[in-house]
């Protein structure tokens, strides 16, 4: 019995000509197991389907002497294993019967089978693995951008702190401040009483200054109340510290308004109209005229 070439058993499968020529020559002829992992790993090439043009010394009637061309074997003599030595051989060879012949393609499409089994099988596991290393970047993705939020919300919680800090001192240097000018005043209203006639003492009439004690200082405001409108119409209001900076304020709303996320804006005042740049950002409150209470308006960069 008479086995089938390569190149018959992959026309017998159902390969085209063009592409089962390709496959025995680019493997060498080395079998069909060779020839259709090669079919399966070129199937999505785009030019799989043209005609196969062998090198130049595998085709006959070229530029060669008739001796060296007789002895080039070509594509199709390659395929099915014989040169020009073994013709008589091939000749004396017993034609395969039909059921041999199908028997031999129904092993070989098992074959096929078995092989493209493997392929799908390697291909999800490939596809698998891709799927945990997306999966693995996304986790690392999200905790890198966790621990970057949390490094923000760190900073502005030691800022907030370091402005408390310096808001309290601010706080006793006025208190001090106050507490040294009622005692000048009490010490120069009371020199100049003294003063004015050692030897008959002055009562102090109802009209006096000196009964009336001395003149109320202004009101100091240590809070400020914010309304914010933003940018859809809608407001926030919160209350902040008088030597808060402005930015604070910015922060809040970034934080705690709906302002789109990358959106940058500017705050500024309507009455009188007042837009507040990156310098106002760093002056307290109070110096910018906010305290007791303001109103201020998101508005787009």
């Amino acid at each position: 019995m008479a086995e089938l070439t390569t190149l018959e058993s992959l026309l017998e499968m159902g390969f085209e000509r063009n592409r089962a020529e390709k496959a025995v020559a680019n493997t060498g002829n080395q079998g069909i197991e060779q020839a259709m992992d090669w079919l399966m790993e070129h199937e999505n090439d785009p030019d799989i389907d043209e005609p196969y043009i062998p090198p130049a010394g595998n085709v006959l009637g070229g530029d060669v002497d008739s001796q060296s061309s007789a002895e080039q074997p070509t594509l199709a003599d390659t395929a099915a294993g014989t040169t020009g030595d073994d013709d008589a051989d091939e000749s004396t060879k017993k034609q395969m019967t039909e059921e041999e012949r199908r028997e031999q393609v129904k092993r070989l499409e098992e074959l096929m089978r078995v092989k493209q089994a493997e392929r799908r099988e390697r291909e999800r596991a490939e596809a698998l693995e891709r799927e945990k290393q997306r999966r693995k970047q996304g986790q690392e993705l999200q905790q890198i951008r966790q621990k970057l939020q949390e490094d923000d919300m760190k900073k502005l919680a030691e800022q907030r702190q370091r402005e408390k800090m310096e808001d309290k001192l601010a706080r006793q240097r006025v208190k001090e401040k106050i507490a040294r000018d009622r005692e000048e005043r009490a010490q120069k209203f009371g020199g100049s009483s003294s003063t004015a006639n050692p030897s008959q003492p002055v009562l102090p009439s109802p009209s006096s200054p000196t009964s009336q004690g001395p003149p109320p200082s202004k009101k100091e405001y240590d809070e400020s109340r914010i309304q914010v409108r933003l940018l859809d119409g809608s407001t926030i209001t919160a209350v902040f510290k008088a030597q808060e900076p402005l930015a604070a304020v910015r922060v809040y709303v970034q934080v705690n308004g709906n302002t789109p996320e990358g959106q940058d804006f500017t705050l500024l005042s309507p009455y009188p109209r007042h837009v507040y740049t990156e310098l106002d950002m760093e002056k307290p409150l109070k110096e910018l005229g906010l305290v007791p209470s303001a109103v201020l308006v998101v508005t787009k960069k």
